[in-house]
């Protein structure tokens, strides 16, 4: 489980075919500060598990699935990513939970500068859209934040906004977005789950008889 608080942006360095997947390189020194074979570490939002490591890099697999979910598909060396070690039980929750399953992928539709902020669109694929709520949470690449605005129900083509501090734009790759950038999305767990719930409640049914009264 990781929190959408990322600890650095870390590189591409190599990417090979592995059967049906691929084989993922990272320029990572903090993330291999402390890692071990086989731990977590978010890459942009997707949890890889560590096969390899050396001083500031380490390796992970990525499967058919991943790349057909999440934007990991169109990278190459020299992408930046942004990068965080899986939450320790100690730990403090910063942001909030974040599985690092990617729900899909979303496309920045506009970025508006403020004076020391900005606000990115994004476009919200039809099936996560009655999961993102205005002031819920939402992962955009691996990075938790607020939703500060969302389309209406019955809009033809759902979106949401976040607003990025400063700290968020040096400190993670939404800095370096603009307009027709792919993102990777995970919608907030809590939302999922009731969504599921709801999917099997049975429906109230009419056992008003026949010729009878309300």
């Amino acid at each position: 489980m990781f929190t959408g608080i990322i600890e650095e942006r870390g590189e591409i360095v190599a990417i090979e075919p592995s059967g049906d997947g691929v084989r993922l390189t990272v320029r990572a020194p903090l993330s291999v500060s402390d890692a071990h074979h086989g731990d977590s570490i978010s890459v942009s939002g997707v949890c890889l598990t560590v096969v390899d490591q050396g001083d500031d890099w380490f390796t992970a697999d990525v499967m058919r699935q991943s790349l057909d979910m999440a934007t990991l598909g169109a990278f190459g060396p020299g992408t930046r990513v942004n990068l965080e070690r899986a939450m320790a039980a100690h730990g403090r929750l910063g942001g909030h939970i974040v599985q690092g399953h990617v729900d899909g992928t979303g496309t920045v539709l506009e970025v508006r500068p403020g004076a020391e902020w900005r606000v990115i669109r994004i476009s919200l694929p039809a099936d996560l859209a009655p999961l993102v709520v205005d002031k819920g949470s939402i992962a955009v690449d691996g990075v938790s934040l607020t939703v500060s605005n969302a389309s209406d129900a019955d809009a033809p083509d759902a979106w949401f906004e976040v607003s990025l501090i400063p700290e968020t734009l040096e400190a993670t790759t939404l800095g370096a977005r603009i307009a027709g950038d792919a993102v990777n999305l995970e919608t907030d767990i809590l939302a999922r789950h009731v969504q599921r719930l709801l999917a099997f409640t049975p429906r109230p049914t009419d056992s008003t008889p026949e010729g009878g009264s309300r």
